[in-house]
C-alpha cells in the first residue's frame, strides 16, 4: 500500500512542479496567438503520423489480447487504458495549459503520450519485453512527436508518460490485482485528486 501511494503522489507531485516550475520559462518563449501557429509540412506529417500510432498501439494490443483469449489481461488493459484517460482529462481541463502552437488550451498533459506509454507499459508487464520495448520505441517517438509538432510542451509528455505507465503499473501488480484496487479521478474545477479504493 505504501508504494502505491508513494506512487501516485510523485505523479501529482511532479505534474504540479512541472507545471509551476514551466510558468517562468514560457515568459521567453513567444508564438503567435491568433490565428494559431501554421504548423510547416515536416510538422503536419509528423502530428498526423502520432495520432495513428497513438491509436494503432493500443488497437493492436486489444487485438492481441483478445487473440491470446487473455480474459484477465483485457480486464487489466481496460481499467489501465479508463483510467489513465480519466486522470488525462481532468489534469487538462483543471490546468488548462495552453498548447504551444496556440490552437486551445488543453495542452497539459500530453493524452497521446499517456496512452502510449499506458500501452507499452501494460505490453510490458503482461507479456515481457519483446513486445514492450517496440512498443517503447513506438511511445518515445510518440512523445517526441508532439513535442516537435508544437502540440506540447516537454513536460506535458513527461508527464502523460508517468499517467500512462504509472496506470499500467497499478493494475499489473499482483499487489492491486489481490486487493482489488480501484482508482478515480476527482476534481472541482480548482483542484484535482486521485480516489483510491482497497478491498481486504
Amino acid at each position: 500500500m505504501g508504494l502505491l501511494n508513494k506512487m501516485i503522489a510523485a505523479v501529482l507531485l511532479l505534474s504540479v512542479a512541472l507545471q509551476a516550475g514551466a510558468q517562468d520559462y514560457k515568459q521567453g518563449i513567444t508564438f503567435p496567438q491568433q490565428p494559431p501557429f501554421e504548423l510547416s509540412g515536416g510538422m503536419k506529417a509528423v502530428k498526423r503520423s502520432t495520432d495513428i500510432v497513438a491509436m494503432a498501439l493500443p488497437a493492436a494490443a486489444l487485438v492481441g489480447t483478445l487473440c491470446m483469449r487473455d480474459w484477465k489481461g483485457l480486464l487489466q488493459g481496460v481499467e489501465t487504458a479508463a483510467v489513465a484517460a480519466a486522470i488525462t482529462y481532468a489534469l487538462k481541463y483543471t490546468v488548462k495549459e495552453r498548447r504551444p502552437d496556440g490552437s486551445d488550451w488543453h495542452s497539459f498533459p500530453s493524452g497521446h503520450t499517456a496512452v502510449s506509454f499506458a500501452t507499452a507499459t501494460y505490453l510490458t508487464r503482461r507479456y515481457g519485453w519483446k513486445f514492450g520495448v517496440p512498443a517503447y520505441i513506438l511511445s518515445t517517438y510518440v512523445a517526441w512527436g508532439r513535442c516537435f509538432s508544437r502540440q506540447h510542451w516537454v513536460w506535458d509528455c513527461v508527464v502523460g508518460a508517468a499517467v500512462g505507465a504509472g496506470s499500467a503499473l497499478i493494475f499489473t501488480t499482483p499487489f492491486a490485482r489481490k486487493h482489488n484496487l480501484q482508482l478515480a479521478p476527482v476534481a472541482d474545477g480548482n483542484s484535482v485528486g486521485v480516489y483510491a479504493s482497497l478491498t481486504f
